[in-house]
C-alpha cells in the first residue's frame, strides 16, 4: 500500500525525514524584506514527499581516454566535481547536454522496517529532458540518498540545489525476514556527499 500525507507527517515527526517540511513549498523568502522567489516544489504532497538536492556536491561523468567505468572497481577520476553557481533564481549546478551526474539529497531518511521507498522524477525536470535514475531505498535503510540524473536533451540544464529534485513514494509491505539494516547493507548511513558504486 502506498502511504499518504497523514502517515508520512506522523513518521517524519518520529525521525523518518529530517529536515521535514509539512506542506508543499513553491515559494521561499530569501531574506525577510525580499519578495517571495519561486522554487521547484519540495515538501509533503498527497502521497509522497519531494526531497531537495543538497548544495554540498554534484559530480559529472567525464570520459577519460583508455578507461572503462567498472562498478566493481569504480575509479573516482571518472567523476568530476562541478561548481555550485548562484544568481537571482537560486543556487544551481549545470548538467551538460547528454551527460550523467550524481548529487545527494539534502534530507536524511530513516526508514521503518516494513517500508520501502521508490524515487521518481519530478515533472518539471522531466519536461527539460532530465531523467532521475534512482534505485529504491529498502526497509530499514538510513542516510542521505545519492541521486542519479541523465540529461537526455541537447542543451545544458540547470539543476537547482535546495529545491525539489525527486519525489519519494513510501510503500508498506509485510514485515521482511531480513531488513537492509539487519543484513548490514553496503550503502547504510550514507553521509551528505555523493557515494560511489561499491561491491
Amino acid at each position: 500500500m502506498i502511504k499518504n500525507d497523514t502517515w508520512i507527517a506522523q513518521m517524519a515527526m518520529k525521525g523518518m525525514i529530517a529536515p521535514f517540511e509539512p506542506s508543499l513549498i513553491r515559494n521561499v523568502n530569501v531574506e525577510p524584506s525580499s519578495p517571495l522567489r519561486p522554487v521547484i516544489s519540495f515538501g509533503l504532497s498527497s502521497y509522497g514527499y519531494d526531497i531537495r538536492l543538497s548544495p554540498t556536491e554534484f559530480r559529472i561523468f567525464r570520459h577519460i581516454p583508455g578507461t572503462v567505468v567498472d562498478p566493481k572497481h569504480f575509479n573516482s577520476a571518472n567523476l568530476e566535481p562541478t561548481p555550485l553557481h548562484h544568481d537571482q533564481n537560486g543556487d544551481f549546478f549545470i548538467l551538460p547536454a547528454h551527460s550523467y551526474g550524481l548529487g545527494v539529497a539534502l534530507e536524511r531518511l530513516q526508514l521503518p522496517d516494513n517500508i520501502t521507498v521508490i524515487c521518481i522524477g519530478k515533472s518539471t525536470y522531466a519536461r527539460c529532458g532530465i531523467i532521475a535514475n534512482l534505485t529504491p531505498a529498502e526497509a530499514a535503510w538510513r542516510g542521505h540518498l545519492t541521486l542519479e540524473f541523465s540529461n537526455s536533451s541537447s542543451a545544458d540544464c540547470r539543476v537547482y540545489a535546495n529545491e525539489g529534485i525527486v519525489q519519494l513514494l513510501f510503500l508498506e509491505g509485510e514485515p521482511c525476514a531480513v531488513s537492509y539494516d539487519a543484513r548490514r547493507g553496503k550503502y547504510q548511513d550514507q553521509p551528505e556527499v555523493v557515494t560511489l558504486a561499491r561491491v
